[in-house]
């Protein structure tokens, strides 16, 4: 996963010492840049698009709630 590259990533949006975090279902943590308030959707399972910019941080362009599991778009 080079720096840089885009990535679209769904998981849970939590709260950490590190900011806020995106809990993915395989394990993994992204820390997240958020630069629009988002306060409403901590703790909900959420869509994210943004630009690497770090070992395992993104620097969101979007974030929005994710699509329902099993719906065949996501």
């Amino acid at each position: 996963m080079p720096m840089g590259s885009r990535h679209r990533v769904t998981g849970k949006l939590m709260k950490s010492r590190r900011g806020l975090v995106l809990e993915v279902e395989d394990g993994g943590v992204y820390a997240l840049d958020v630069d629009r308030p988002v306060a409403g959707l901590v703790g909900q399972r959420v869509t994210v698009e943004g630009t690497r910019s770090g070992f395992d941080r993104l620097d969101v362009e979007w974030i929005g709630p994710a699509r329902p599991r099993g719906d065949p778009d996501t």
